[in-house]
């Protein structure tokens, strides 16, 4: 099972980030467990400058916009 991080303070774009790991870990069939952070000094500690921010089994792999569908796919199957 994989381990997916999504970093930010809740906003529109973070919600949306959030989602769009469910779906597509639905889409792929992976089991995965979300877990959201939002407190700001673990965001800054992670490495994320711009949310929303992405983390893959410990890998910061997005931060910054909405990120690519088919991208998210790749690093959710990796």
């Amino acid at each position: 099972m994989k381990t997916v991080k999504v970093y930010g303070p809740g906003c529109k774009r973070c919600e949306a980030t959030e989602k769009m790991v469910r779906d597509a870990a639905g889409k792929l069939g992976l089991e995965v467990e979300v877990e959201k952070v939002s407190d700001p000094k673990s965001i800054a500690m992670a490495g994320v400058m711009s949310t929303p921010g992405i983390a893959v089994d410990g890998k910061l792999v997005h931060t910054g916009g909405l990120p690519d569908e088919a991208k998210l796919e790749g690093w959710l199957s990796a």
